[in-house]
């Protein structure tokens, strides 16, 4: 996905950095689940949780770039050091003080919240001017709905698969949603002819980020705001 990303949009692109990162972040977070699922020890366990936070408030960084930092950049960078911050004092708590699942919990639903809130505040605005602002917010009600099998639990299908299973299991599709082709899609395209609200149906399907990345690089070729 990160692969088809990144052949699709230019690195002149706005947001290209930031996506690469949080997609980097996500893969570490993966990759740490899948160990810590092979493999229960102290040290697996602890890289789940501190790394699954770690994607929860890069996301928050990456809804504050592209919903504030592309004009204010200062903005972008003061809440990415109090994130960072946030990071470092939630690790250290639970390493040093107390392990508490519950907290933990807690101040990860709470972070979800407020990114779910914020994109769908960014989606709701921008629903007349960019065509695919109901992707982003399909994709964020879909991940925040199917959070929902970590709070609510139930006994194991058929003795394998239980909530947690399913959670797993259920973020596939939407992360193909957000990253990579799944429906056709409504692609920016012409530089100099087409205006900010002129789109066409493309041949190929794109994803929300692609699409939101290629919009804003012609947009700032073109010297039109940014949404």
């Amino acid at each position: 996905m990160l692969l088809r990303y990144r052949s699709t949009v230019p690195r002149q692109s706005p947001m290209y950095h930031t996506i690469n990162a949080f997609s980097l972040v996500s893969l570490n977070a993966w990759f740490w689940s899948t160990v810590f699922h092979t493999r229960d020890t102290y040290l697996t366990e602890k890289m789940d949780y501190f790394c699954a936070t770690a994607v929860i408030l890069y996301s928050i960084y990456l809804c504050c770039v592209r919903t504030l930092g592309l004009r204010r950049p200062a903005v972008s960078s003061i809440v990415g050091v109090f994130l960072i911050l946030a990071f470092t004092s939630h690790v250290s708590y639970l390493t040093f003080v107390s392990f508490d699942y519950g907290y933990n919990m807690a101040a990860n639903a709470t972070i979800g919240l407020v990114n779910l809130l914020w994109w769908l505040c960014w989606c709701w605005q921008n629903r007349g001017t960019l065509p695919y602002w109901w992707k982003c917010g399909l994709v964020v009600l879909l991940l925040h709905g199917l959070a929902l099998l970590e709070l609510l639990d139930f006994p194991p299908m058929l003795w394998i698969l239980d909530a947690h299973a399913v959670w797993h299991l259920s973020t596939i599709p939407v992360h193909f949603l957000l990253q990579v082709c799944f429906f056709v899609e409504l692609k920016w395209r012409d530089l100099r002819s087409c205006t900010a609200d002129k789109w066409f149906l493309s041949s190929s399907p794109t994803s929300f980020l692609i699409d939101d990345s290629l919009y804003l690089l012609n947009t700032e070729k073109m010297g039109v705001k940014v949404e």
